[in-house]
């Protein structure tokens, strides 16, 4: 079997070096080459070397961002995007990128990164050759067919009744116990913890704002800029905390918002 090739575009030496030095701790048996980090240099590389097969590309680079790399190099690798700001995130993912690390970057989630590549190659990537199809195969992967939970039964004073997930704008846990709240502000007790709802809500409509509360994108009324990069989520009916979302969460956040 050939050995995998990976390589770094980053523009800063350190970062380039760290990340270097959790690629070859994570993934010893790969070829890990390190390239030029900015866009003339870089796409020079790639005019002149036969491809790599995965791609870390930082998006600001010195002479410009790394659009302007793909655009000129029509690289075959599979990319993931590096960066310390979320603003390219979007973007990034209509390039094609099958990930997208915010700096510092975090070296469960480069593994995380690592797997989902291993994951794309060993089951599709052999069949397609073109940079375009990269999206869909990494949504088919994520996102299978799935049966997501349409209704649940809730146990009132003297009777049990159904209430459907179309009905319900929020759910939120408070000392253990999760509660739905829905369109007409109505609370009502779910025996599931928000992990467990997490794996049967339908991702498309609700997200997992932070470890409190998840969000159906129906509910959401507005969103606020919030200190240290955080933001915040006005929701309908008005929740009784803030429901912030985390700077490491923006990104997948503003992603979901913009499906």
């Amino acid at each position: 079997m050939n050995k995998i090739r990976a390589a770094i575009i980053e523009d800063e030496i350190p970062a380039a070096r760290l990340l270097n030095k959790m690629l070859t701790e994570l993934r010893p048996e790969w070829e890990i080459l390190v390239l030029p980090g900015n866009v003339e240099g870089a796409v020079k590389w790639y005019q002149d070397n036969p491809h790599p097969d995965i791609l870390f590309l930082d998006i600001q680079l010195t002479d410009g961002v790394s659009f302007s790399f793909i655009e000129q190099a029509n690289p075959e690798s599979m990319i993931v995007f590096t960066t310390a700001y979320d603003e390219y995130a979007i973007r990034a993912f209509k390039a094609n990128s099958i990930d997208y690390l915010l700096k510092p970057i975090d070296k469960e989630r480069l593994g995380e990164a690592l797997e989902k590549y291993e994951k794309l190659t060993s089951k599709f990537y052999k069949e397609f050759n073109k940079q375009g199809d990269i999206l869909e195969i990494l949504q088919n992967i994520t996102n299978p067919a799935k049966k997501y939970r349409t209704r649940f039964l809730i146990s009132g004073e003297d009777k049990l009744f159904t209430l459907q997930v179309d009905d319900i704008a929020y759910f939120y846990s408070e000392n253990k116990i999760t509660f739905a709240v829905t369109n007409q502000n109505k609370e009502h007790i779910i025996d599931l913890s928000l992990d467990k709802l997490c794996e049967q809500l339908d991702p498309d409509r609700f997200f997992r704002t932070n470890r409190q509360t998840i969000v159906s994108v129906q509910a959401i009324q507005k969103i606020e800029s919030y200190f240290l990069g955080k933001v915040v989520v006005k929701v309908i009916p008005p929740f009784k905390d803030k429901i912030i979302v985390s700077r490491e969460k923006i990104s997948a956040f503003k992603l979901w918002l913009n499906y």
